[in-house]
């Protein structure tokens, strides 16, 4: 399941392979101006392109169980910590009792 969860450095060359396939394909349909053509085959690689590349950034931002952890952990110890004590300006004559 992690491995779902994660984007390697295989898959992320595998997904560069594929942007670049289809940057040669469109190439080669222009150079034969035949692009309008072969909207269906584009449209598909197109997909797939899109595809993979959702599952990057979906990938590339999550964080495992490890991480969150640990960025849990940072963010508790960036915090101020409460139990300081704060001056509040008070003094003993606050506490005079007003007479009416």
């Amino acid at each position: 399941m992690a491995e779902d969860q994660t984007y390697d450095d295989g898959r992320t060359e595998i997904l560069k392979a594929m942007l670049r396939a289809l940057a040669d394909r469109i190439r080669a349909l222009d150079a034969d101006d035949a692009m309008l053509p072969h909207a269906g085959e584009l449209m598909k690689l197109i997909g797939d392109v899109r595809s993979e590349l959702f599952h990057y950034e979906v990938r590339c931002t999550y964080d495992t169980p490890e991480v969150a952890e640990h960025r849990r952990l940072v963010d508790e110890a960036r915090r101020p910590d409460e139990s300081v004590w704060e001056p509040t300006g008070w003094t003993p004559e606050d506490d005079e009792e007003i007479e009416w």
